[in-house]
C-alpha cells in the first residue's frame, strides 16, 4: 500500500475517533480547551509512534518465533504502559501546567483503546516496519485533529446562546455526532 494512501486514510477516512469510535474517553474528557487537546494529542502521538516500532519488533522477532502469539495483548499493553510512564515523567518535569491540565487522562493513555487498537491493527494489516510507523503517526495525527477540532467547537459553544437543556454534555455529544458525520464524507475519497 502506498504511504500517501496510508496517511490520508488514517487521518481522514478511517479517523480513529470519528470513524472507528476508539479513544472516545479522552475525546470527550480532554477536549474542553484547544491547548489541552494539543498536549494530549502530542502525548498520544509520541506513544503511538514509539509503540508501533516496539510492537512490530516484539511481534515478529519474539512472539511469532517463540509461538507465543496468545500473549500479544498483554505484551502490547506492557509496552504502552512503559511508554506512558515515560511521557508522564517527562511532562511532569518539563510542563507541570500541561501535566496538571491532562490530569487523570494522561495515565489513561495506557488503557486508551485507540492506542492498543493501533498496535493490534498493525499486526492484522501485516504492515512492514515503515508502514507501521507511518500508520501509527498518521492515526495519531487524526486523533489529534479530532480532539483539536472538537475542543475548538466546544470553546465556541461556551460563548453561544444554547438552550439551557442542551448546555454542557448534550450539545457536546450532538456536536461530536455532527463532526463524525462530516468526517464520514471523506469515505468516498479513497478505498480504506
Amino acid at each position: 500500500m502506498e504511504y500517501f494512501s496510508i496517511i490520508i486514510v488514517s487521518i481522514f477516512v478511517n479517523n480513529i475517533v470519528l470513524a472507528q469510535f476508539l479513544g472516545i474517553c479522552p475525546f470527550l474528557g480532554v477536549s474542553t480547551k484547544v491547548g489541552t487537546s494539543l498536549g494530549m494529542g502530542a502525548a498520544v502521538t509520541f506513544v503511538m509512534a514509539i509503540s508501533s516500532l516496539v510492537v512490530y519488533l516484539l511481534q515478529y522477532y519474539v512472539l511469532e518465533p517463540l509461538n507465543i502469539g496468545f500473549l500479544q495483548t498483554i505484551a502490547f499493553i506492557l509496552v504502552i504502559a512503559a511508554l506512558v510512564q515515560m511521557v508522564e515523567i517527562i511532562l511532569k518535569k518539563m510542563s507541570p501546567s500541561l501535566y496538571q491540565a491532562l490530569g487523570i487522562f494522561l495515565p489513561l493513555i495506557t488503557t486508551n483503546c485507540a492506542v492498543l487498537g493501533v498496535a493490534i491493527l498493525l499486526v492484522q494489516k501485516e504492515y512492514n516496519l515503515l508502514q507501521s510507523f507511518t500508520f501509527a503517526v498518521s492515526t495519531a495525527i487524526g486523533f489529534t485533529l479530532a480532539l483539536v477540532l472538537f475542543a475548538g467547537l466546544r470553546e465556541r459553544l461556551e460563548l453561544a446562546d444554547v438552550p439551557k437543556a442542551m448546555k454542557g454534555i448534550p450539545v457536546a455529544l450532538l456536536t461530536a455526532g455532527i463532526l463524525a458525520m462530516a468526517f464520514m464524507g471523506f469515505s468516498g475519497l479513497m478505498k480504506a
